[in-house]
């Protein structure tokens, strides 16, 4: 990492090791920061609720395979999709922020 003693923020480390906002890079890594996220909070929402990714696909009109996709932070998901898994599979709400 170059210049480290100059950074001291978390923003400045991310924009030395990424890039600056807007760039492909950045995007990249934000893109799959926003996935990774969404992956635990299913995996947590999921386990909370004591049902299993089957039981959760079926709820919902999905495979098991489907969402162990996105659990593993390795699918690519619909808004829709991702609102029916939370609402109608898991009983939560889902709140959008935009930064």
């Amino acid at each position: 990492m170059k210049d480290s003693k100059k950074i001291t923020t978390f923003d400045q480390l991310i924009e030395v090791e990424h890039g600056k906002i807007g760039s492909e890079s950045r995007n990249m890594y934000e893109e799959k920061s926003q996935m990774f996220i969404i992956s635990e909070m299913l995996k947590e929402a999921r386990k909370e609720a004591k049902i299993t990714q089957e039981e959760l696909a079926e709820k919902t009109g999905t495979k098991k395979s489907y969402i162990s996709r996105i659990e593993n932070g390795r699918g690519n998901i619909q808004l829709s999709t991702l609102i029916r898994i939370f609402e109608i599979g898991l009983n939560k709400r889902i709140g959008f922020t935009f930064l």
